[in-house]
């Protein structure tokens, strides 16, 4: 049993309703345990994108009981991997930290034919990020 504390990544963008819950999904479905996984909006909508949880549940992971939540400080400071996708200067920023910007497209208004490719590629992005953070040991 190690001692050593998981790695913690937080995903935000605007509305936590597409790109960043994707994101927070691949990775939890991708590393469980070994990375606490959070995601936050900066402007969260009232709902996750129906485009985006049908596009995940395409590739078997069920994102529908998801709700968009509003991104704290408190939630950037427990964090040791900050990733954002489009939240410009909203999001906050703290020393010691880590700060990724993912230049992805929004899937917000589009069909779930639009948001497969953004998916794809957030998928491969996780997988690379997780092998990194949180190796299979």
């Amino acid at each position: 049993m190690s001692d050593t504390v998981a790695p913690s990544v937080l995903f935000v963008c605007v509305h936590n309703a597409g790109r960043s819950q994707m994101a927070a999904a691949f990775l939890t479905h991708l590393a469980g345990a070994r990375v606490q996984v959070r995601s936050a909006g900066s402007a969260p909508a009232d709902t996750v994108n129906p485009a985006v949880v049908e596009a995940m549940a395409e590739v078997g992971i069920d994102i529908a009981a998801e709700v968009p939540k509003v991104l704290t400080v408190e939630a950037v400071q427990a964090s040791d991997v900050v990733i954002t996708m489009g939240c410009g200067d909203t999001c906050p920023v703290f020393p010691g930290k880590r700060y990724l910007d993912w230049q992805l497209p929004d899937p917000a208004g589009q069909g779930v034919e639009a948001v497969r490719p953004i998916r794809d590629e957030i998928e491969q992005r996780i997988r690379d990020l997780a092998d990194e953070i949180a190796p299979v040991s």
